[in-house]
C-alpha cells in the first residue's frame, strides 16, 4: 500500500476529524511536491538543452536527412546520445524521422527538420 492509498483510505473512512484533516493535508503536500518535480527540468535535461538547440538550429535542415551517427560526429557525442536527442526533437514536433537504406549498414533512421510554412 502506498502512502497515497493509505491517506485516501483514511479520508474515505472518516475515522476521526483530526486524522482526516492530517491525511487531507498530507495528500495536498504530496500533490504539491509531485507538481513541483513534474515542472522542474532534470539536471540532464538542462545539460542537453543546448545540444537540442544546436541540432534544431544548426545541424538539421529540411532538404537532406541526417542519421544519428552523422549528428553524433558533429556534436562530438556518442551515436546513442545523438539518437536520444533526435528522438526528443521529434517528440517536440520540430523534426521528422524516416527509414533510409545505407549501403553496408542496412536500414537506419534519418531525421529532417520540419519545414514551417507561412500561413
Amino acid at each position: 500500500m502506498t502512502q497515497r492509498e493509505f491517506y485516501n483510505a483514511i479520508v474515505n473512512a472518516n475515522v476521526n476529524d483530526e486524522v482526516t484533516e492530517f491525511a487531507t493535508a498530507a495528500l495536498a503536500k504530496m500533490d504539491a511536491a509531485n507538481e513541483k518535480r513534474r515542472n522542474t527540468p532534470s539536471k540532464k535535461a538542462v545539460e542537453n538543452a543546448p545540444l537540442v538547440d544546436q541540432i534544431v538550429n544548426e545541424i538539421l535542415d529540411a532538404e537532406s536527412p541526417k542519421t544519428a551517427t552523422e549528428v553524433g560526429e558533429i556534436l562530438g557525442v556518442s551515436t546513442q546520445k545523438a539518437s536520444a536527442l533526435l528522438r526528443q526533437v521529434v517528440a517536440e514536433g520540430k523534426a521528422t524521422s524516416e527509414d533510409i537504406k545505407v549501403p553496408k549498414k542496412g536500414t537506419v533512421k534519418a531525421y529532417t527538420l520540419v519545414s514551417v510554412e507561412a500561413e
